[in-house]
């Protein structure tokens, strides 16, 4: 007995098909929200389609892909923020106090409370060790900006990852 079909009824694809695509535009509003983890749930997704419908070769060809972008979406995750915070003259310990901060705040205020503890985190500890409200503020700006563009970018990431997961579901259906 198969636990996972290889080929399924056109009504079995239709309802897999919906209900991966409103799990990938969950993941897609994780991006923003960081509830939710975003790109990975979006490739999750995917690998739960294929293991439900089939793979086929354009299927491990966009199982291939979202691989290749959620990757990349986890190593930008980290590369740019850091290089935003050290560029705006964060040193290495106040980028420490954003995330010890960022994980106290997640769980004091759900949802947005992982942004703001991290940025209260960067200040505190920035201003700890310059005595300076000023470049504090300065290194808390700038990243800000680099979790901006950290997050537009996955947001770039996460509407390819659902086009091309688009192609394969149209392939099942169609």
């Amino acid at each position: 007995m198969d636990s996972f079909p290889t080929a399924v009824g056109s009504d079995d694809a239709m309802l897999w098909t919906i209900v991966v695509g409103v799990v990938m535009v969950l993941g897609l509003m994780g991006v923003v929200l960081p509830v939710l983890p975003g790109l990975l749930l979006i490739w999750a997704a995917a690998l739960f389609y294929g293991l439900m419908v089939g793979f086929g070769t354009l299927g491990w060809a966009v199982l291939g892909l979202l691989s290749v972008l959620v990757l990349a979406g986890i190593v930008k995750g980290v590369v740019i923020p850091r290089r935003a915070a050290a560029a705006s003259g964060a040193s290495g310990w106040a980028q420490l106090g954003a995330v010890v901060g960022g994980v106290i705040g997640f769980f004091v205020i759900p949802v947005l409370g992982l942004i703001l503890g991290a940025l209260a985190g960067l200040l505190a500890v920035e201003y700890l060790l310059k005595g300076d409200w000023n470049e504090a503020l300065v290194a808390v700006r700038g990243t800000a900006r680099g979790f901006g563009i950290s997050v537009v970018i996955d947001l770039i990431l996460g509407m390819i990852m659902i086009v091309a997961w688009s192609v394969w579901a149209a392939s099942v259906l169609f």
